[in-house]
């Protein structure tokens, strides 16, 4: 079965910067192939899920507009770790972080109808002075 495992969350001052982690397991066949999308997502209270940051098997990238350059999304392949690199934290990025992955390219999500499937529990992200 897969398996994610967020880590990184924290409380931080705005401005702050933290690293966040996803540590995978179970997602054979996704490594050693391009076909596939892991992707950062967040939620707050009363709010449906959005998304923060994707990227491809091959490496490519999709930022949500408001990261406006202020996130990095990377991943290591040799430890299965996805991570969420943010700095220049705002109040507005408080809400609790998932990461997913699926079998397809991202813009099979983007633009083709497909959901992810695989989550992992969630990292919370406070950013208050």
């Amino acid at each position: 079965q897969v398996n994610l495992v967020e880590s990184g969350g924290d409380s931080v001052q705005p401005g702050g910067s933290l690293t966040l982690s996803c540590a995978h397991s179970g997602v054979s066949g996704y490594t050693g192939s391009t076909k596939y999308c892991l992707g950062w997502f967040r939620q707050t209270s009363g709010e449906e899920r959005e998304d923060v940051a994707t990227i491809e098997g091959d490496g490519g990238t999709h930022y949500a507009d408001f990261v406006k350059g202020r996130f990095t999304v990377s991943k290591d392949d040799t430890k299965n770790i996805l991570y969420l690199q943010m700095k220049g934290l705002k109040p507005e990025d408080t809400a609790k972080y998932y990461c997913a992955a699926m079998r397809r390219v991202c813009d099979a999500y983007y633009h083709g109808g497909f959901v992810f499937k695989n989550w992992g529990q969630g990292t919370q992200v406070t950013v208050s002075s």
